[in-house]
């Protein structure tokens, strides 16, 4: 029987794709890949890729985009990420706390979507 395996790619849309880019690159501090599909910006992000894209179909603004759904960052001091958005005028969803994957908070970007940082352990 076929079956899923796993996450290989993250992507969420936005009418304002340099928008998108320069927030992700600029203010997070995402690194663009060489190579990107038309009408859209994809990160060196690791293990999975992220990207952002202009839409695939019909697409109203909303200002609750992604509710039900969850996207979890890695980084590597969940805290400074905070000061460091926070310093930016990047809207918290919740301050930084400790919790079942370590130190972890959340932020909003300018499109609606509320991104999840956590602090990734170094082995």
């Amino acid at each position: 029987m076929p079956r899923l395996i796993g996450p290989d790619f993250i992507g969420i849309q936005t009418k304002d794709l340099d928008a998108a880019r320069i927030f992700y690159q600029d203010i997070v501090g995402l690194t663009p890949a060489a190579k990107a599909p038309p009408g859209a910006v994809v990160f060196e992000t690791q293990p999975i890729p992220f990207a952002v894209r202009t839409p695939i179909g019909d697409f109203d603004d909303t200002d609750r985009l992604g509710v039900g759904i969850a996207i979890w960052f890695g980084c590597d001091d969940a805290d400074e990420l905070h000061a460091h958005l926070r310093e930016r005028g990047v809207p918290i969803a919740f301050p930084p706390k400790d919790g079942p994957f370590g130190r972890y908070f959340a932020f909003v970007d300018p499109f609606g979507y509320t991104i999840t940082a956590h602090t990734v352990p170094t082995t």
